[in-house]
């Protein structure tokens, strides 16, 4: 099959075999395309208008393939849940890279494609529900100005898939800048061979840091441009309340996007505390823990790349953890900022860390929704609720209003760039997708038109704004493994 659309090349496949296993997905008996993202499809440049709805279905399933296509699994490890393990595309299928008519190259993958050498046991298939909850969510996130894998495509498959109950099985087309993960560096550090490590270094650097390719030291250059970029998508998490549930080593993608859409959701009432990972208990990875695991996991990228960063490891240990010792503060300065800027503040002054977190600590005393919070607050006049006409709130709130005062442009403006009116909230997920497993599909879709206009206002977004009643609310999410 050929297809003049698709400009796929598989450059990862030039590392070396220890990377990759070459495979085809497993084809699935009655392929029908449940979701596809038209609008991502030209901004990619892929036109599949030729292909009839057969077709269409088959190449998205991975039942077709293209001519030259030459698909793999990759091979990473990484730490999860802080322990190391050997792991790998266990339900995912790389096709290949599509180069845009820009030039920028994307992963096409398909999840949920069967199994493959890194499965552990496991069926290598998906369920259609979580990879909806894939699909909604990151267009969402892409929506909200957040960097993020996106999804082309769910296809159901004709098949059940076997958890705790029968469900309707689903393959989600994965579309990424790469799935370069700080776990494929783990593996390449694990065969104790620098050309293996090298490799992957100056590949990653070509890919996705070319400016750092005459860096003196390639292995510095890269660790820093990651700790940036992972700096910023930590902030833009933490601005949105989005808690990403399974933070391992092998969900940190490096170059910087929000990548494995699990347990993820977002927060409701204000608790730095939250978790929703059914498997969780510690709350190794709740809200407020996210720039700590971040460090974390950046501090085990920094641990592959020390023979990359010096000959003598005691110097590279140095060099590393001087680099590390940034991560701290360029993170807070940006939490600041973005923090700030939700309050309508351009420049952070002394006294407004202070502000800021009184505010938190009052939302998190009141249960306060996080997101509605800071939506009340870029309107002219505050709901009559328990919490705004609390003694607390009202002097808080008469500081802050003094504060914006010393502001020289349109406070409200720039909260309402950075504060979005809807979110996906999980009670408004959970009912879509059970509608979607019982073949209904207009919850989900009016649901997507909501949290992909997400600093809009209008009617039609108020049922997506109302925080869950207590028999509402969704305590905990899963990953559909």
């Amino acid at each position: 099959m050929t297809d003049s659309s698709l400009r796929l090349e598989s450059t990862y496949a030039n590392l070396p075999g220890i990377f990759y296993t070459r495979l085809s997905p497993v084809p699935v008996s009655k392929p029908k395309v449940v979701i596809f993202n038209q609008k991502l499809a030209e901004e990619m440049g892929l036109d599949l208008t030729h292909f009839n709805g057969q077709q269409k279905a088959g190449l998205l399933a991975g039942n077709l393939i293209p001519e030259g296509c030459t698909p793999f699994a990759q091979a990473y490890a990484g730490h999860q849940f802080g322990n190391f393990t050997m792991l790998g595309d266990g339900r995912a299928i790389i096709l290949g890279e599509h180069l845009s008519s820009s030039g920028k190259r994307f992963d096409l993958q398909y999840k949920g494609s069967g199994r493959t050498p890194y499965s552990r046991g496991g069926d290598g298939r998906a369920a259609l529900g979580p990879m909806l909850r894939e699909y909604i969510i990151s267009e969402a996130m892409h929506s909200l100005g957040i960097p993020t894998t996106r999804s082309l495509a769910v296809v159901s498959t004709g098949e059940t898939v076997y958890r705790e109950d029968e469900l309707p099985g689903a393959i989600l087309n994965r579309i990424a800048s790469s799935h370069i993960r700080v776990g494929t560096f783990q593996f390449a550090a694990l065969h104790q061979e620098k050309t293996i490590s090298q490799s992957l270094l100056d590949y990653t650097i070509d890919r996705h840091f070319p400016e750092s390719k005459d860096h003196e030291n390639k292995a510095l250059a890269l660790l820093d441009q990651v700790m940036k970029l992972q700096a910023d998508l930590i902030t833009h998490w933490m601005r949105v309340g989005f808690i990403h549930g399974v933070m391992n080593t092998d969900n940190m993608a490096l170059c910087g996007e929000t990548i494995d859409y699990g347990p993820c959701a977002f927060m409701d009432s204000f608790d730095p505390s939250t978790v929703f990972s059914s498997i969780d208990h510690q709350r190794r990875y709740a809200y407020a823990n996210q720039p700590v695991m971040a460090h974390w996991n950046l501090a085990r990228l920094a641990e592959s790349l020390l023979p990359l960063i010096h000959e003598n490891r005691e110097t590279a240990i140095e060099l590393a953890e001087d680099s590390l010792k940034a991560f701290e503060e360029l993170y807070k300065s940006k939490w600041l900022a973005m923090m700030g800027n939700k309050l309508g503040l351009t420049k952070i002054e002394d006294q407004d860390e202070e502000l800021i977190t009184e505010l938190l600590d009052l939302m998190h005393e009141y249960s306060a929704d996080y997101t509605n919070t800071f939506l009340d607050l870029g309107q002219k006049e505050l709901p009559a609720e328990e919490f705004y006409i609390s003694e607390d709130f009202s002097n808080w709130h008469n500081r802050w209003v003094e504060r914006l005062q010393q502001e020289g442009g349109d406070s409200f403006a720039l909260m309402h760039s950075v504060n979005p009116t809807v979110i996906p909230r999980n009670h408004k997920v959970e009912e879509a997708l059970q509608a979607a497993e019982r073949d209904y599909l207009p919850p989900f879709h009016h649901l997507l038109e909501a949290v992909t206009n997400p600093y809009e206002s209008g009617e039609y977004l108020k049922p997506y704004q109302t925080p869950p009643n207590p028999k509402e609310k969704v305590l905990q999410t899963f990953c559909g493994t």
